[in-house]
């Protein structure tokens, strides 16, 4: 597709700047302090005050009145049963300026603490970017599936799995070469691809890139642009449960576009 160089190179610089400020924003990807996965036997942790542990419906907190823990601005003592959604963005708790967040990821239950003085975010001075490109920027036209399909994944996480939901392929060409990639349901009305290249582990993180599309047209029609393709949270703190892309997703070129490996 035809695209203008400078119109590409500032929308490109807006939505950067956007990109890097919500990494930048307090309880962000980048103010990840820990993560601590829960079993039946009630235990503290560091960072989220009170006792944890896997109960038949979620997670039970057992908090006493010094604990400092609230939720919703309303203290929490005794016991307190959190059912965190799979996949969602969780229960989060206030505790000062820090937030205990409660996650369930395959089944299993975690805790997240959020800190805004987290050296991965004070120390955060922004994420390397390949320069902005037109060859980047391809139709593509999207093939749906008849119905969505569930789709599991592994994660950066040993042992643990993701499960996502695909909606059809998206095929596109590069250099005269046809390539494929399954697009999953982005949650907004568009979609999400999880993908690796020739570049990943090396100018890019090693785990995975996303890149988000728009819903497509009546006609399958979709820009599928590489220079947006960002970083998961992984990419940033140990302390992410990222998705890795379905086998099908490793593209045998280097996608030389979008954001860098940052650490």
């Amino acid at each position: 597709m035809a695209v203008d160089p400078q119109t590409l190179i500032h929308d490109w610089d807006s939505w950067h700047a956007e990109r890097e400020a919500e990494l930048r924003a307090p309880h962000g990807w980048l103010s990840l302090t820990s993560l601590h996965w829960l079993d039946a036997e009630p235990a503290a942790f560091p960072g989220a005050p009170g006792r944890w542990s896997v109960h038949a419906d979620g997670v039970l907190l057992q908090a006493e009145p010094g604990d400092g823990l609230s939720h919703g601005g309303e203290a929490i003592e005794g016991e307190l049963v959190l059912s965190p959604v799979e996949g969602g963005a969780g229960v989060t708790l206030q505790h000062g300026e820090r937030l205990v967040e409660v996650i369930q990821r395959g089944g299993a239950y975690a805790l997240r603490v959020r800190d805004p003085q987290a050296p991965t975010r004070t120390a955060f001075t922004g994420v390397p970017a390949f320069t902005p490109d037109a060859r980047w920027v391809l139709d593509a036209s999207f093939e749906a599936y008849a119905q969505p399909r569930k789709v599991t994944v592994g994660a950066v996480v040993p042992g643990l799995i993701h499960e996502q939901t695909a909606r059809g392929v998206l095929r596109f060409e590069l250099d005269g070469v046809a390539h494929a990639l399954t697009a999953m349901d982005a949650g907004d009305g568009g979609l999400s691809v999880l993908f690796r290249d020739a570049t990943s582990g090396l100018s890019t993180h090693g785990g995975a890139r996303s890149v988000s599309v728009d819903e497509p047209g009546a006609d399958g029609a979709v820009v599928l642009d590489f220079n947006r393709a960002i970083n998961l949270p992984c990419a940033f703190t140990e302390y992410g449960t990222c998705p890795l892309p379905p086998a099908e997703n490793v593209l045998p070129v280097a996608v030389e576009a979008g954001e860098r490996r940052p650490r």
